[in-house]
C-alpha cells in the first residue's frame, strides 16, 4: 500500500507530461469549423452610413467573394490591412467587410485613416452575425463559392504566405468551378 502512495505522484507526473506533450503537437490556430461546405448564414445588415452600402446574404452568390471580419479596435486588423488592400486587385474577388461589435463611425474612421478596400460593408454592432458565422475573434476571412457557400476559413491576421499558400489557390480552384 505504501508503494503505491509514491508512485501515485509519480504516475500522475508522468500522465501530466504526456498530456502536454501531445497538446503542444496540435497546431493552436487550426480552429475547427463547422460552416465549411455549409451555406452561409442569412443575414442583411445595414452599412457605415451613407458613403458604404450594407451586405446581405443575396450579395454572397454568382461570384467567389471574401468577407472580413474586422474591427477598429483591433490591433491585428491594422497589421493585415495593408495586405487587404491589394487583395481585390490581386484576386480579382470582391472583398466585403463586417465591422464586428464595432461603432460605425469608428469602423468608418478606421477605414478612412488605413485606406478601403472593402467594396461593401455591413455593421454587425451586437456580433449576432459574427456569431452564426462562427467567428471566435477579429480579424477572420472567410472565402464564399460562387453558390453561397463557405469554402474557407482563416482565422487571425492574414500574412503574404497565407494569401499564397491557402486563399489564392482556393479562389482560382472555385472561379473555374
Amino acid at each position: 500500500m505504501r508503494r503505491l502512495i509514491y508512485l501515485l505522484p509519480a504516475a500522475v507526473f508522468t500522465a501530466l507530461t504526456i498530456y502536454f506533450f501531445v497538446s503542444l503537437s496540435h497546431d493552436p490556430s487550426a480552429l475547427p469549423s463547422a460552416m465549411i461546405d455549409q451555406e452561409a448564414p442569412a443575414f442583411t445588415l445595414a452599412g457605415l452610413g451613407e458613403t458604404k452600402p450594407g451586405l446581405a446574404t443575396d450579395q454572397l452568390t454568382g461570384q467567389v467573394v471574401l468577407i472580413n471580419f474586422f474591427a477598429s479596435w483591433c490591433v491585428p486588423c491594422r497589421a493585415e490591412h495593408p495586405l487587404l488592400m491589394s487583395i481585390p486587385h490581386e484576386l480579382g474577388v470582391p472583398l466585403y467587410g463586417i465591422a464586428y461589435k464595432d461603432k460605425p463611425e469608428d469602423a468608418a474612421r478606421f477605414l478612412s485613416e488605413l485606406g478601403d478596400p472593402y467594396g461593401r460593408i455591413g455593421a454587425d454592432r451586437d456580433g449576432r452575425v459574427g456569431i452564426d458565422f462562427g467567428v471566435y475573434g477579429v480579424p477572420e476571412t472567410y472565402i464564399i463559392d460562387k453558390a453561397g457557400h463557405i469554402r474557407l476559413r482563416h482565422v487571425g491576421p492574414l500574412t503574404p504566405a497565407d494569401v499564397a499558400k491557402e486563399i489564392a489557390p482556393l479562389v482560382k480552384v472555385l472561379q473555374k468551378s
